[in-house]
């Protein structure tokens, strides 16, 4: 969700002294369901402050006490302060970030952590932007339709995510192509895919598909950011942070292709797990042959073990996406109540939006700042 305070005043009293900090408490936990137990719950986000405020239950219809509600105030030195969130779900920020991949450091196989690993998400690369375009020209196609506010500034939040993310993966795209020169045709082939899937499929199929197809993001986000440090403890910089802010920005706007979804066909479940379906097989094929082409341009294939070590990651992989993806097909379903993602948020994403927030450099992640985000 993109994160807004309850009202203006009540954002403007944060400015001000403890006792207008207080107030707004109060107002955010008076009701009966609470400010975070809403269908379509809203958080607050980030202020100018120096304090950092966290809240954590409510009490039926009645207003909590000062010593109910203020359970964690502590002051800090920092000019800002962040809110725990309820749900890593709950804050979608568009953040315009420009990669450098002239300075890259270690080439086109830029984990040293696991180098199968970085050739699975060069590869997987290749079509993302181009759906990610698809999605932006979907989501503004049918938009106008929905009825929901709070669903349309999600949809115009995402969409801008989605767009940054494209813009910066189609210029990787350019650095694996000098290398790998078979992708050239794939990428052309994705681009042809999604042009024509917007300009001659269903609207059925395009908002289906949509969703099916962020599915897998989101839980490839999740899974990725969980084993930060084994995927990519030791990596190039610049690559290491072009993953680490699309993979937290995926789960950020996890739930909203799947709204979007129900807000237009809300009584169609079995054409939504076909996508899933669908999305999964087309996202493993085109993932698939490029990874292939990368395996052989690095010399995999010299060595029978090498070649095991690398289709087992592949496998590996998919198996472990496949496997986190089996909820999805619940009717009770929804991205915010899946397993893996829950009110624990993954540390990593904390510490980088943090980070990111004290005006540190998200798009160059150096050995020294990977190790704080991955500190426990």
């Amino acid at each position: 969700m993109v994160t807004t305070a309850p009202d203006a005043e009540s954002s403007h009293a944060l400015a001000g002294t403890f006792d207008g900090l207080w107030r707004l408490a109060r107002k955010g936990f008076k009701g009966s369901q609470g400010l975070f137990t809403q269908p379509r719950p809203r958080s607050f986000c980030h202020f100018g402050s120096s304090i950092r405020f966290r809240y954590f239950r409510t009490r039926g219809n009645e207003p909590l006490t000062r010593d109910e509600s203020l359970i964690n105030l502590n002051v800090h030195a920092e000019a800002f302060f962040i809110m725990s969130l309820p749900h890593p779900m709950d804050n979608i920020v568009v953040r315009q970030l420009r990669f450098d991949f002239d300075q890259t450091e270690t080439g086109c196989v830029w984990s040293q952590s696991s180098p199968e690993f970085s050739m699975f998400l060069n590869a997987l690369g290749i079509h993302v932007p181009y759906f990610e375009r698809f999605l932006v020209k979907v989501m503004r196609q049918y938009r106008s339709e929905l009825t929901d506010p709070s669903l349309a500034i999600d949809v115009q939040a995402i969409i801008g995510q989605e767009a940054h993310h494209a813009f910066n993966f189609v210029r990787w795209n350019q650095v694996l192509c000098a290398r790998y020169p078979e992708l050239r045709r794939l990428e052309q082939d994705a681009e042809s895919f999604f042009q024509t899937a917007f300009d001659a499929r269903s609207k059925r199929f395009k908002v289906g598909f949509t969703a099916g197809y962020e599915t897998f993001t989101f839980l490839g986000g999740m899974i990725i950011l969980d084993r930060y440090e084994e995927l990519m403890g030791d990596a190039d910089p610049d690559l290491r942070a072009l993953w680490v802010w699309h993979q937290v920005e995926e789960v950020e706007h996890g739930a909203v292709a799947f709204d979007f979804y129900r807000a237009l066909y809300p009584d169609d479940q079995w054409y939504r797990r076909l996508m899933i379906v669908h999305a999964f097989l087309h996202i493993s094929w085109q993932t698939f042959k490029a990874y292939r082409h990368m395996m052989n341009r690095e010399g995999y294939y010299h060595s029978v073990r090498k070649a095991v070590t690398g289709w087992r990651f592949f496998f590996g992989f998919a198996w472990d996406l496949a496997r986190s993806a089996l909820p999805v097909f619940s009717r009770q379903y929804h991205p915010r109540t899946h397993p893996i993602c829950n009110e624990q948020q993954n540390p990593v994403a904390v510490a980088w939006r943090d980070y990111v927030l004290a005006g540190g450099r998200p798009e160059h992640l150096d050995s020294q700042t990977s190790q704080h985000l991955s500190a426990p």
